[in-house]
């Protein structure tokens, strides 16, 4: 009988030590609270969520430099340019006086990301994924002001 609860204790312990299992429906954080929201002419709803570092307005506002919701709103307000599934593609342009400036918006239109990471959750919408300056990695100062 001790023969057999030591080995019992032992593997339990090698599991214990190796670590959890990965669950492989496991999401990843992301802050689901909207920041903005804009309709498009289709009645699309669509939200810019926090999100984090690899979505939505803590992703592009910072590696984009897009600071201001007006700047996505505006590209949401004009038609889809591309459609792929979910994946929704707008373009807009933000002017100066003479500058000019390219803005695109990719949203995903559907609970999760196409690749399952992130879940909105039941009858919600991901929303924007990231927006960004055509041609640049970084939108010029001018578009926040």
């Amino acid at each position: 009988m001790k023969l057999i609860s030591a080995i019992v204790a032992t593997a339990a312990g090698a599991a214990l030590a190796a670590g959890p299992v990965p669950d492989a429906s496991a999401q990843r954080y992301w802050n689901k609270k909207v920041r903005c929201e804009q309709t498009d002419p289709e009645g699309r709803v669509i939200p810019t969520r926090y999100g984090n570092g690899e979505l939505g307005w803590n992703h592009f506002s910072g590696k984009h430099n897009i600071k201001r919701c007006r700047i996505v709103e505006a590209a949401l307000a004009g038609k889809v340019d591309k459609k792929n599934g979910g994946r929704l593609e707008y373009h807009g342009v933000a002017r100066n006086g003479t500058r000019l400036v390219n803005i695109v918006v990719i949203v995903q239109y559907a609970r999760r990301t196409a690749d399952g990471e992130y879940d909105a959750g039941k009858g919600k919408k991901v929303g924007v994924i990231t927006a960004y300056c055509k041609g640049v990695n970084k939108c010029p100062d001018w578009i926040n002001q």
